[in-house]
């Protein structure tokens, strides 16, 4: 450590961020089993057990609450999970250099766009009024359609708004993979006659199934913790119906009516899920196809 205590420098913060940020509030997960009150304190607040569970349990929006998140997840993870894939394929099958990280550039700057900033270019782009997909339904005669004044297309709207955000920042850790296989193998293929598809069928795509595993697992683990920031944002009176998720509910009952056992016990439950998931289906990756986290 003395001979190498730069390199322990770097990492020491991003470990106390994980131990402050992460660990910590550990701590603070028995308010879900308090009745929490600002005067007595964490510890002083009166145990109540599963009180708040049952009562979130029972509550006439909980299934509505728990389908709303499945739904939009599940959109999200259909189409945010293998955009990045193809579009590494694509990119990393283009020979000139210059149109390459002129792609690269295109599709990786909407990552760092602010939540708010993106929240408020969707909002213009989907005005019914003079938005541009309504330009675009004008011009082919069609009458405009208010998307986020529908409960049903909410799931679509935020899920593509994802593909259109990250799919550029996710695709670098598969264009990584792809950089790593042997390039004697696409030697071996061009010697063999093989086209540019079964290039990519039988090498590219078995040369990153690992990769292709070990993050599904990961997309799956945190299937029902997608962000509120954006949906919050995009959430109107309307749309609240389809919209209202665990996790802005968690931030409308803990936070704006400062519920905070009710709100930590939302939060708990959600945890809960997420880890069983990942639990889940590490075991199902590594029993059918070898390749799992651990």
């Amino acid at each position: 450590m003395k001979k190498h205590w730069q390199f322990y420098l770097i990492v020491a913060l991003p470990v106390l961020y994980i131990i402050i940020f992460k660990y910590l509030p550990i701590v603070g997960m028995q308010m879900a089993f308090r009745d929490y009150n600002v005067r007595d304190g964490l510890w002083g607040s009166d145990w109540v057990g599963m009180q708040y569970f049952i009562s979130f349990f029972n509550s006439p929006i909980f299934w509505d609450i728990v389908g709303n998140t499945l739904a939009i997840s599940i959109a999200t993870l259909i189409f945010t999970f293998p955009t990045p894939i193809i579009l590494a394929i694509i990119v990393n099958e283009i020979r000139d250099g210059a149109f390459k990280k002129l792609s690269q550039t295109i599709t990786l700057a909407p990552h760092f766009i602010s939540v708010i900033v993106m929240a408020g270019m969707i909002i213009l782009f989907l005005n019914p009024t003079n938005g541009m997909f309504s330009r675009f339904f004008e011009l082919f005669g069609m009458d405009p359609v208010n998307f986020l004044a529908s409960a049903t297309s909410f799931k679509f709207v935020y899920a593509l708004s994802e593909v259109w955000q990250n799919t550029g920042y996710a695709s670098i850790i598969y264009l990584a993979a792809l950089a790593g296989i042997n390039p004697e193998l696409y030697e071996a293929a061009r010697m063999d006659g093989a086209s540019r598809l079964k290039k990519i069928i039988h090498i590219d795509i078995p040369g990153i199934a690992l990769v292709i595993t070990i993050l599904l697992i990961l997309q799956i683990g945190e299937l029902t913790a997608i962000g509120f920031e954006k949906i919050l944002l995009l959430q109107n009176p309307i749309n609240l119906p389809g919209s209202q998720v665990i996790a802005t509910y968690v931030y409308q009952v803990g936070l704006v009516n400062a519920n905070y056992s009710f709100g930590t016990a939302i939060g708990l439950f959600n945890s809960v899920v997420n880890f069983i998931l990942l639990i889940s289906v590490n075991w199902i990756a590594r029993r059918f196809s070898g390749n799992s986290l651990w």
